[in-house]
Order: C-alpha cells, then structure tokens, then sequence
C-alpha cells in the first residue's frame, strides 16, 4: 500500500492545456438578449402590450361607466366589462412575465388589482357581505292601476 504522492503541479498543467485547446466560449445572456428578436417574438411581444394596453383601458374606463349599474342587465353587462379586464390583465400578466416586459407587468397587475375592486363594490352587497343589502334583481314596479271609469266615459245605450 505504498502509494507514490501525487505531482498536482503536473495534472495541473495538463488540465490546463486541455482547456487551451477547446475554443474560447462567449456566454450568451438569459433570453438571448444579444440576439436581435425574430418575427414570431415581434408578434408575442405586441400582443403582450396589446393585452396590457386593453387591460388598463378598461380598467379605466369602469369608474367611467355611463348607464346606471344598480341591477338587471345593466349590472350584468357592467360585471362583464369587469371580468373582461381582469382576464386581459391576466394574459397581459403572464404573457408579459414570460417575454420579461417589466412595465407591461406592472400595468397589467395594477389593471388586475383596479379591476378587481370595481367588480368586489358591486358584488359584496349583494352576496351579504356589506351593510348596505342590494338585490341583483331590479324590483318589478307595481302594475298600472286601471283607469277608474266616470259617469262622462260610461257607454250610453239606446
């Protein structure tokens, strides 16, 4: 068991001209930044800022809301221009976090959280969750009285 020491000095210096001979390596960055971007990345990022831009234009546009949204379809159709922007933020979101689009994701997630509250204003009162109760419903208004009949409009007769 006589073991002859090791010339480290020696294996050293053949590892080293090892890597001499293979052919010098230029790393290339995360994401290929140093690649210019072909046209199906164009694409991809476009419609990243495509659904980032709908997401906060419609966000925005909730407080702006014309007809009233107290019930009925009104509020349905309000409800659904919610949840529209939610959804385009959330593909802005993703699509921005996969093509490393730093503003887009910020705008997308604040058009998500905006969104996210108008909707929650009209949902919680009338789940029960608020003190104020509202109904999803609009009330039935009362049938019109019919018209009472006076002695000039009674028919005459022969």
């Amino acid at each position: 068991m006589t073991e002859q020491p090791r010339n480290w000095d020696k294996e050293l210096a053949d590892i080293d001209k090892v890597i001499a001979k293979q052919p010098a390596s230029v790393p290339v960055p995360p994401g290929g930044a140093g690649k210019p971007p072909t046209p199906g990345q164009r694409r991809f990022v476009a419609l990243t800022w495509f659904w980032t831009g709908l997401a906060v234009v419609l966000a925005v546009a909730l407080p702006l809301w014309p007809n009233d949204k107290s019930c009925g379809l009104r509020l349905v159709f309000y409800l659904g221009l919610a949840g529209i922007a939610l959804l385009m933020g959330v593909l802005g979101a993703l699509a921005s976090w996969s093509h490393r689009r730093g503003l887009a994701f910020v705008l997308s997630l604040a058009a998500i959280l905006w969104a996210g509250i108008m909707a929650t204003r009209e949902i919680l009162p009338r789940v029960g969750y608020a003190r104020q109760e509202l109904h999803w419903t609009c009330p039935e208004e009362p049938p019109a009285a019919a018209p009472a009949s006076t002695p000039d409009s009674a028919p005459t007769g022969p």
